[in-house]
């Protein structure tokens, strides 16, 4: 039985994520503009948009009652008069400058004429939230069809913001992988990602990582009343076969579809009459479930479940039997894994990062289950391409984690080595020196951009690669060693040309190479003469930045110094070299209470805990940040 006391409740969110939006909702509702519309799935973020827009403003609020379709104008109610006729209302509203219509949706017929006539007959702006999903009233979504209204779309939050939201939600910083999980759990139902925190506060699976002040959450989903609520189409489910199919690919997802397969619950069987081995998905329930929106089949015959939430909730509604009969063995993961890291590599080769699934080794992490050093070391190597350093620190250490736990005894070392069996071509050694070096790399190269994380020096024997001269704003020394962008961003910064700069910095974030396009941005924004391309060139490599995860490098650097003041600028150097603050109150003649005050407003631009990290945003030379995936060009 569930304690009945109650936990104390999360601490009000921030609003955060969503300058742009707010901006547009304010602009649209100003001036001689007629207002918007506002749509997206349940628990976007919708109402609280609006609701910030209009703070401070002198505006009228109703919203759509559930249940209420046959109650003229209840929504209206607080506005209105007890009995009143369309006409009337629409006069009566006529003179209230902004209305805002929350869960518009829900409105009786008669309130929605209302909305619709508002918009055609008078001068009220009116700002109408809708659930996208939900039965709309004709008169409500001619608003936007019959172009009467704009319409804003509302998209999830970026995963930075996800990552803010939870750590406001918990106190402390979540680790990456954690972050990673929760978005996608939630996707963007951050309703649904308040519950799941609200629940983890306290759990047992929630535990430090090493090192840091932040907690990972591995283990199964919960299955708390929210979370049952929200997937509880899925576990009702009892169309022939169905249940059995949504279990099936719970536990085993990615599965191939066999056209010719059976349409119902039949098994191949082998002369003998026994069972030969798994059966095929089940046609009929496949069709049924697809017809629903609960699986996906892609364009290569894989069908996977439909929302990242439902293999975690099926997996723990599953009894101890079901999950034993289902459940792969450890040496099956191996092939999986041995895929995914084929195609990273084969990305890594092509110098293309951008955003590829990887679902199985998600998952084992997820569930707490070892990876391969090797695999999570590419991982890490491929998070660290992207400018995701604190992600790529992770996946490090889970590859560090794996060795320890292998090397702990013959138990997890046969497990280890099942889970790791070949994984292969790009992942490296499931268990051996050569991985747990690997992972040690990738965690001294993470850590040396990331001054938050910095506790670990990089390995003196890292090989050399000429982009690095680049990034270091010194191209002369990688001149015919580097080949594609990597070349044209040499080539531009040797000649300073900005807007070539700019054309590297938008070939390099479509690559994925989302740091290394910050740092391009940042030189063009130098090397401009023009000074609107320089702003334009500087707001891009800020933007660029802040997705990625802290990063800090030379180049950074001096896109952060230069947000400085001078006297800040002056106090940073200072304090780099190792004076004290006092010291450097005698050497500028002012108080310690001045230096320490422009310090702590340094540190937060900088995005420096202390100073301890000022020599490696102020020196180039102790920040070497070691690419070493790009071959240089072989001699002929």
């Amino acid at each position: 039985m569930r304690d009945a006391v109650a936990p104390e409740p999360l601490p009000l969110w921030p609003f955060t994520g969503r300058e742009d939006e707010l901006r547009l909702v304010r602009r649209s509702s100003a001036g001689a503009r007629r207002g918007l519309v506002v749509t997206g799935p349940p628990g976007r973020g919708k109402t609280r948009l609006v609701t910030e827009a209009v703070r401070g403003t002198d505006c009228a609020r109703v919203a759509g009652i559930p249940q209420a379709h046959r109650m003229p104008f209840a929504a209206f109610a607080p506005l209105l008069p007890e009995s009143v006729t369309l006409h009337r209302a629409v006069r009566l509203l006529s003179g209230v400058r902004t209305l805002l219509v929350d869960d518009a949706h829900l409105l009786d017929d008669s309130s929605a004429a209302l909305v619709h006539q508002l918009a055609v007959r008078s001068d009220t702006r009116l700002l109408i939230v809708v659930t996208d999903g939900a039965p709309v009233p004709a008169a409500v979504s001619r608003l936007w069809t019959g172009e009467l209204l704009p319409r804003l779309l509302l998209g999830p939050l970026p995963r930075e913001e996800t990552a803010r939201l939870v750590t406001v939600g918990a106190g402390r910083a979540p680790e990456p992988l954690t972050v990673n999980r929760l978005h996608r759990l939630a996707v963007g139902d951050l309703r649904l990602l308040r519950e799941l925190l609200g629940e983890l506060r306290g759990h047992e699976d929630l535990t430090p990582v090493p090192g840091t002040d932040e907690w990972a959450w591995r283990g199964p989903v919960p299955l708390t009343p929210a979370v049952r609520e929200h997937t509880a189409h899925l576990l009702t489910r009892t169309g022939p076969g169905e249940r059995e199919t949504l279990d099936r690919l719970a536990f085993a997802e990615p599965l191939p579809v066999e056209l010719d397969g059976p349409t119902g619950p039949e098994h191949p069987m082998d002369p003998a009459g026994r069972p030969a081995g798994p059966a095929p998905l089940d046609l009929a329930a496949l069709e049924r479930l697809e017809d629903d929106g609960l699986v996906h089949v892609d364009g290569r015959g894989a069908v996977r479940l439909a929302h990242p939430l439902h293999g975690p909730v099926l997996r723990a509604a599953a009894g101890g039997l079901r999950a034993r009969r289902l459940a792969r063995a450890p040496e099956e993961y191996g092939p999986a894994l041995d895929a995914e890291a084929a195609t990273l590599t084969a990305l890594i080769g092509q110098a293309d990062v951008r955003t590829v699934p990887a679902p199985v080794g998600d998952w084992l992490v997820a569930e707490g289950v070892p990876v391969p050093a090797g695999y999570a070391a590419l991982r890490a190597r491929y998070a660290r391409l992207r400018g995701e350093v604190r992600e790529a620190a992770a996946w490090a250490r889970e590859g560090l984690r794996t060795t320890a736990s292998a090397r702990s005894g013959p138990v997890e070392a046969e497990a280890e080595a099942g889970a790791g069996a070949g994984a292969g071509a790009g992942a490296g050694a499931g268990v051996g020196v050569g991985a747990a070096a690997e992972a040690r790399a990738e965690l001294a190269l993470a850590e040396a951009q990331s001054p938050a994380l910095a506790s670990v020096r990089r390995p003196a024997h890292a090989p050399h690669d000429p982009y690095d001269a680049v990034r270091l704003g010194a191209p002369e020394r990688a001149a015919g060693r580097l080949t594609g962008v990597f070349a044209a961003h040499a080539d531009a910064l040797t000649h300073a040309d900005g807007p070539a700069l700019d054309r590297a910095a938008g070939e390099l974030e479509r690559r994925g190479f989302l740091l290394f396009s910050a740092e391009a941005y940042a030189q063009a924004a130098a090397a401009h003469r023009d000074p609107g391309a320089a702003r334009t060139a500087r707001t891009r490599a800020v933007a660029l930045a802040r997705r990625c995860q802290g990063a800090r490098t030379p180049a950074l650097a001096a896109l952060s110094l230069g947000e400085l003041t001078a006297r800040q600028r002056q106090i940073v150097t200072l304090a780099a070299t190792g004076l004290s603050n006092r010291q450097i109150a005698e050497r500028l003649t002012l108080s310690i209470r001045t230096v320490g005050n422009h310090l702590y407003s340094a540190y937060t631009r900088l995005g420096a805990s202390d100073r301890t990290a000022l020599p490696r945003l102020t020196d180039p030379r102790l920040t070497d940040p070691r690419p070493a995936e790009f071959q240089e060009k072989q001699p002929a």
